[in-house]
């Protein structure tokens, strides 16, 4: 008798697992794997594919990254049960190429600018699949990549992109060529797409399955659109497939010996002259449009100085001690407004809530940011957001009876605490003055849970 597999309780093709549910193994031996085991290389990538290890990691991962249902309504949760009810027959067709995928549900996402990003959410299903195609195709084609490629590749990230831009900048390259391309996602050419995978993928079914699921078209408004061009932002294969196209960008530059970064569809050339700089946009515009038939935004692609641009959210700053990093002044403005809108003093909710919603924001833009010169800013930011986190509890307390028991619980003197429950100044000089300094301490605010920026500052910035 075979012995079961040991498999994680999060591997849906797991023995044990299927079998308590009167099944059997999704991809063992006995369902006909050609899996080898000689070594031997020359093996069909679509079989690497659809294999037991390359299919449990792929569940795991659209596991953890949870996301919304597609068109089907599906959700992350459902995904197990469905895989057990039909696991054979979605290897089948994964297999023999018949396999089609769903069309993605439309989503918009405001953008700062007042326009919306259009997201393409597939259903789950999908996303397991092009889960298993990426963790495949991904050994393959990553190390093809250029090494000025940052964005959506292993064992990379922004913070690497930016201190590229600093050696750059340190080794005197001055200016930089800021391109724009407008709506890049939606506007890649599908056949020239498929003629760069093709160069690195030889397995025709896993090109059509890919193929496939550039066109399977967006359901929206009711109905089915299809795709005629555009890589959907949202699905799991699109920021590869996004890295192939503007691959052809890279090795461009390369060959003209240009120094540059780019992440995703944000690139930066870094050149020593402003004048060098718009011979470079003007020449690149040209390539970009020309070749790979998209569109360059004329009205944000600009020739500046590295300390004023912004790259990823981020500008250079010089300093004594040499250059670094600051948030962009408009980072700072958008993570103002974010926190201006959760702490309203109108708002509803617990004020536990209110702070785990504000300690999910202030620790992500913290730990993106923390690379920064940014102290004096953090301690502004963190004394602002006390005082309004202030006002939200004060108007709260309302009445004077509600004021003076509550200052009294703070262990605020009996005449004090009478005292200053019945003044007439306003919420917002109220949360600044003495009386709540004094009552609702920065302590107390840290013992319901609001978490120190400057703290949090601290332990991101060192461990950089």
């Amino acid at each position: 008798m075979r012995q079961s597999q040991k498999t994680s309780n999060d591997d849906y093709l797991s023995k044990n697992r299927m079998e308590s549910e009167g099944t059997t193994e999704v991809c063992s031996t006995t369902h006909g794997e050609p899996e080898r085991r000689d070594g031997v290389k020359n093996q069909k990538l679509i079989v690497k594919i659809t294999s037991r290890s390359n299919l449990n990691q792929a569940y795991k991962r659209v596991k953890a990254n949870k996301g919304a249902a597609g068109i089907d309504g599906t959700t992350v949760k459902e995904l197990f049960s469905y895989l057990i009810r039909n696991k054979e027959e979605l290897i089948k067709q994964m297999r023999n190429g018949s396999y089609k995928p769903q069309p993605v549900r439309r989503v918009e996402i405001p953008k700062p600018d007042g326009s919306k990003r259009k997201l393409g959410v597939p259903t789950v299903r999908d996303r397991l699949v092009q889960q298993a195609i990426l963790q495949v195709m991904e050994r393959i084609v990553d190390p093809t990549f250029s090494d000025n490629s940052f964005g959506f590749r292993p064992h990379r990230s922004a913070h690497n992109a930016m201190k590229r831009a600093k050696a750059y900048y340190e080794a005197g390259y001055r200016y930089a060529v800021d391109l724009d391309l407008k709506a890049y996602f939606d506007t890649v050419n599908h056949d020239q797409l498929m003629y760069c995978v093709e160069k690195r993928i030889k397995d025709k079914i896993v090109l059509q399955l890919i193929r496939r699921f550039l066109r399977s078209g967006v359901h929206t408004n009711g109905r089915v659109v299809p795709t005629e061009a555009g890589v959907p932002q949202g699905g799991n294969l699109s920021p590869i497939l996004g890295n192939i196209y503007l691959d052809q960008l890279d090795k461009e530059l390369e060959r003209r010996g240009h120094k540059f970064v780019r992440y995703a569809d944000d690139c930066t050339i870094y050149v020593k002259s402003r004048r060098a700089g718009e011979r470079v946009m003007k020449s690149i515009t040209t390539f970009l449009e020309d070749k790979l038939k998209l569109t360059v935004n004329r009205e944000k692609t600009q020739v500046g100085s590295p300390t004023k641009l912004k790259f990823l959210g981020f500008c250079l700053h010089t300093t004594k001690q040499g250059s670094g990093f600051r948030p962009h002044i408009k980072s700072k403005k958008r993570f103002e407004r974010k926190l201006k809108h959760l702490t309203k003093r109108s708002r509803s909710g617990n004020i536990r809530g209110i702070i785990k919603e504000i300690n999910e924001v202030t620790t992500g833009w913290i730990n993106y940011y923390g690379i920064s010169y940014m102290k004096s800013y953090i301690r502004h930011i963190n004394q602002w957001l006390r005082r309004r986190i202030r006002q939200i509890i004060w108007k709260r307390w309302k009445k004077v009876k509600t004021r003076y028991k509550s200052l009294m619980k703070l262990k605020i003197p009996r005449q004090k605490a009478w005292e200053w429950a019945n003044t007439r100044k306003g919420y917002w000089h109220i949360a600044c003055s003495h009386i709540l300094h004094r009552s609702i301490t920065n302590k107390i605010l840290e013992q319901v849970g609001l978490k120190n920026l400057v703290h949090l500052f601290e332990h991101a910035h060192l461990s950089y």
